[in-house]
């Protein structure tokens, strides 16, 4: 067995354990489908490195301007740090509380959701950061270590998630998002861009993930050393997002970019290339 974290985050020559994933949020819009993949015990543990963000550009037009609220019932925001059980009372009530409660991790929900959608892109991902909770399971492989094939029950897995995420209102979500749009900003800021729009960074994230292939099955892997890659190189140079995506299946990542671009409307009036 091996940790298919470990799998959908490495890099070509590199063991170390790294996670994956998407959905986003966003969400649990954000949220929900970004469902990182069970720990196995065999690798032994490390510390997950995080690409450092680039150097900040120069501050660019803003091509996906969100409103300001204009609901009045809601309360005053909270400063960043404070922000959780306002958040994940808010996304809650959007959503329903037992969602939350079983896939949201409850510390640090905005800061986790930003370092992570702007990770998606990468070829790694922070588990220390991630803002849902592991699938559970274990990864599985058909043949041996020489003809090995992805084995189709790990579909299954994602299942129930995807499940909670295709019953979400999306509308509801995004008007959390809106409501609390000012901390997500900041946090993306305090980033390490302080020029950065973070509802653009989010928009090219979700038409990154739409943009993932499809590879026909059965997938095939390789291992050099303790990790599973994927055997074709252009899969396994796939940024992280997309390579979750693939691991999902192809219904599951069907149904999740139905809400990922269910999402994309509600933030932005520019329709996806794709």
């Amino acid at each position: 067995m091996v940790n298919e974290e470990d799998l959908l985050n490495k890099k070509p020559g590199v063991n170390k354990p790294l996670i994956g994933v998407a959905v986003a949020v966003v969400l649990v819009a954000l949220g929900a489908w970004y469902y990182f993949a069970h720990r196995d015990a065999k690798p032994m543990p490390t510390v997950a490195q995080v690409e450092p963000p680039p150097v900040p550009p120069a501050e660019e037009a803003i091509q996906h301007p969100m409103p300001e609220s204009t609901d009045t019932s809601q309360p005053p925001l909270p400063d960043l740090g404070s922000s959780d059980k306002a958040i994940s009372g808010a996304l809650g009530d959007a959503v329903g509380a037992p969602v939350i409660a079983q896939y949201l991790v409850p510390d640090n929900i905005i800061r986790h959701m930003v370092v992570t959608v702007d990770n998606l892109p990468r070829q790694k991902v922070a588990v220390d950061r991630r803002p849902v909770v592991p699938a559970t399971g274990t990864f599985m492989v058909n043949g041996d270590e020489e003809h090995a094939t992805l084995d189709a029950q790990n579909f299954q897995r994602y299942e129930p998630m995807v499940a909670a995420l295709s019953n979400i209102n999306m509308q509801r979500v995004g008007a959390v998002y809106l409501h609390f749009y000012p901390l997500f900003q900041k946090s993306y800021q305090d980033l390490g861009y302080p020029n950065g729009y973070f509802n653009d960074r989010l928009v090219k994230v979700i038409d990154l993930l739409l943009a993932t292939p499809q590879p026909a099955a059965p997938i095939a892997l390789v291992r050099p050393n303790v990790m599973y890659m994927f055997a074709d190189p252009a899969l396994e140079s796939l940024p992280a997002g997309q390579k979750l995506l693939i691991r999902m299946g192809p219904d599951n990542a069907a149904a999740v970019k139905v809400k990922l671009k269910e999402l994309r409307a509600i933030i932005t009036t520019s329709a996806p290339k794709h």
